[in-house]
């Protein structure tokens, strides 16, 4: 039977990387997840337990200390990861630059791109060491185009799809794959997140139109998983068939 590759995700207790962690969890990978949230780490692990071994780790990405602490403390049987997946993620509100919270900046920023920051450099060591390894950066269409009241949001997506390109050159003496995904708009609890909650507000980004959900990233990213070792998918951007920009959507 073939070795089981190990992933870790981040993020791994909603949305994205929630659906992740099902798909890759019956298609012969182990799983480190991680997030924020201990009683909803453990509900999954217990949930996919019945498919693959499961392990968790419970940190903030904004902790590079916790991050480091945690990444250490696995076990030698769990040390070994051989993917990635940068998956924690955010959007604070939806501000022209004038009037925007520097607490919703200070959020963006210390998540999006100091958190994948802090994680990779926690695990790159176990690749570069082993020359393998596989890294997936969740990026979005917001870091490819820019649109209103989107601003530091952008510039921290616009970041990632930097950082993804930088690895990218930096470790291919390694032989590590990094790929970036960036989506447009999927269904997950990520507009609540911005408004904070108010979930009226959150509908409608939906409303009229079919988004993406979770598990259509989840297919891409066990896809790209799956792909033969010569074959790097470096960067993808996907859309549902009604988006065709951050501005564009057709809705009824």
């Amino acid at each position: 039977m073939m070795t089981k590759r190990i992933a870790l995700i981040t993020g791994a207790t909603s949305g994205i990387g929630e659906a992740t962690a099902r798909l890759l969890a019956g298609n012969n990978f182990k799983l480190i997840l991680c997030g924020r949230r201990e009683d909803r780490l453990q509900s999954l692990k217990r949930e996919l337990e019945a498919s693959t071994e499961v392990t968790t780790l419970s940190f903030d990405v904004r902790d590079q200390q916790a991050i480091a602490t945690a990444v250490a403390s696995l076990p030698a049987a769990w040390k070994a990861i051989d993917i990635l997946v940068n998956n924690a993620g955010n959007a604070h509100g939806l501000d022209p630059i004038q009037n925007g919270s520097v607490d919703d900046w200070d959020a963006m920023i210390d998540i999006n791109v100091k958190g994948l920051l802090y994680v990779s450099k926690a695990v790159i060591p176990v690749m570069t060491e082993r020359k393998s390894g596989h890294i997936i950066n969740l990026g979005s269409i917001a870091g490819k185009e820019v649109y209103p009241n989107g601003n530091v949001y952008c510039a921290s997506k616009f970041a990632v799809d930097a950082l993804t390109r930088g690895m990218r050159i930096d470790l291919n003496p390694f032989d590590i794959k990094v790929t970036s995904i960036n989506p447009g708009l999927v269904e997950t609890e990520f507009s609540l997140v911005r408004f904070k909650g108010d979930k009226e507000r959150a509908d409608l980004t939906y409303k009229g139109m079919t988004p993406l959900s979770g598990k259509d990233i989840a297919d891409i990213i066990l896809y790209v998983l799956q792909a033969p070792a010569h074959v790097q998918l470096a960067d993808i951007t996907v859309l549902p068939s009604a988006q065709a920009s951050s501005t564009v959507v057709k809705r009824s």
